[in-house]
């Protein structure tokens, strides 16, 4: 049988759909202006690449953005929250796992899970766009860099320009200040994934460190903040062979799994 994930983050949606105990296929696509037209293509384009159609699923769940809206629409028969889901991908893929820590472009959250996968803990960012990939976008842009460039640009840097301001806004305005003073591009770089880090640790205290740890989300892929919160925690993170971007499309798959399990 098969089981459909769909999660709808801010910059882009991704589907995963299960057969038996593996991942058959998966789509990530950058969001449409809607959230259930965002859904729609990325679980029909996942489903399309192995001759499926919304039909072959037994059970599909929705998350993330829109996610009631998604379920209303008929494209899911159950939404939960990208916490839980988020848990219990990362969970899936790395069972020793008991603290994930998520960064999409819009927020950051520090979940713990049990030895189940199933949540325990969460504290999540506040209304500040400094923790999330909201944050390395615009100070990419601002160096003039794509935000995949800024992670790796900062293993070039011969000093760390430590940020004195925690704020999005006001950051940007002290990289433009240090960019005018002829500041080194790496060395920017260096402290604005530090300063990402510093952000996400507050949240990683809050909700304390239980090993072993992962990193899901976009921000996974910044070779320079995992590494920044790896020297902050005084740990190695856990990696996986997944793109860290569908760990939550993943986890709303398993759910859909055990909720079509537990009916029949």
């Amino acid at each position: 049988m098969f089981y459909g994930g769909i999660d709808v983050g801010s910059l882009t949606a991704q589907a995963v759909v299960l057969k038996d105990n593996s991942i058959y296929s998966f789509q990530s696509i950058p969001v449409k202006p809607n959230p259930v037209d965002s859904a729609a293509a990325v679980i029909e384009g996942a489903l399309r690449d192995k001759g499926l159609t919304l039909k072959d699923l037994s059970f599909c769940v929705s998350t993330g953005y829109g996610r009631e809206q998604i379920q209303k629409e008929g494209l899911a028969g159950e939404n939960m929250s990208e916490i839980s889901c988020h848990g219990k991908g990362a969970w899936w893929i790395l069972p020793r796992v008991r603290t994930v820590i998520d960064i999409g472009g819009q927020d950051a959250k520090v979940i713990r899970v049990d030895q189940d996968g199933e949540l325990v803990n969460f504290v999540m960012n506040d209304k500040c766009a400094a923790g999330t990939g909201r944050f390395l976008d615009v100070m990419s842009k601002t160096l003039g860099v794509t935000v995949e460039e800024i992670g790796p640009l900062s293993f070039s840097a011969r000093q760390v320009i430590e940020m004195s301001s925690r704020c999005s806004i006001f950051c940007e305005t002290e990289v433009h200040h240090y960019l005018q003073r002829g500041a080194g591009l790496a060395d920017l770089a260096a402290g604005i994934n530090r300063t990402m880090a510093g952000r996400v640790m507050a949240l990683v205290r809050r909700v304390g460190i239980e090993k072993e740890v992962t990193m899901t989300g976009g921000v996974a892929k910044n070779p320079a903040v995992r590494r920044e919160l790896e020297k902050a925690m005084g740990l190695k993170m856990l990696t996986y062979n997944v793109d860290s971007q569908l760990v939550g499309a993943l986890g709303a798959a398993l759910i859909a799994r055990r909720l079509e399990e537990v009916k029949s």
